[in-house]
């Protein structure tokens, strides 16, 4: 069995898919580190859940396989057919979105990101795809991204705020208000 560590990065590069090296502080690398720690923090997730609730656990694991499209996609620069953000995914999640958002009273005021372990960790999820949302917004303006890219992960945060909303609620845990006054 071939060893982990290659050595190849021990020079402070990484290399991208069809060989070319680039700086670990490039803002591809960037981009796919925020990817890369948002999918981890998606699988803590679905350890909390575990088979409390197996439809959200499999949107959850849907949106790693995806995330993990998007990684593949960033690491390469010159965009292979075979690597595309599809259409339904967005329509999928703005269908969850819908879906939680008809469950949920209407929102008023801004909301602390409290309550539940899984809705703290949902929120802490939307805050990692909120940067990784500008990690691709940055790198877009240096190697432009397909739309449908910008736009799965602008949805995936709305996604994950709704979904910790849905899961305190469901959960018996009242949203707390920012009171500006403290």
């Amino acid at each position: 069995m071939a060893p982990i560590y290659t050595k190849t990065g021990d020079s402070g590069t990484t290399g991208l898919i069809g060989g070319e090296r680039v700086p670990k502080h490039d803002a591809r690398i960037h981009a796919i580190g925020d990817i890369d720690e948002l999918n981890a923090l998606l699988g803590v997730i679905i350890s909390i859940i575990k088979d409390d609730a197996p439809l959200f656990s499999e949107c959850i694991e849907t949106t790693q396989h995806h995330l993990f499209t998007v990684g593949a996609l960033l690491a390469d620069p010159h965009t292979s057919s075979y690597l595309i953000i599809k259409s339904e995914w967005i329509s999928a999640i703005e269908q969850w979105i819908d879906e939680y958002n008809d469950a949920l009273p209407p929102l008023s005021h801004f909301i602390l990101p409290n309550g539940t372990a899984v809705a703290t960790h949902l929120q802490f999820a939307r805050a990692v795809c909120r940067r990784a949302e500008r990690s691709l917004s940055a790198l877009h303006q240096i190697s432009p991204l397909p739309a449908e890219l910008l736009q799965y992960i602008n949805r995936l945060s709305d996604f994950l705020f709704m979904a910790a909303r849905y899961i305190n609620i469901e959960q018996g845990h009242e949203e707390t208000e920012w009171d500006k006054s403290k």
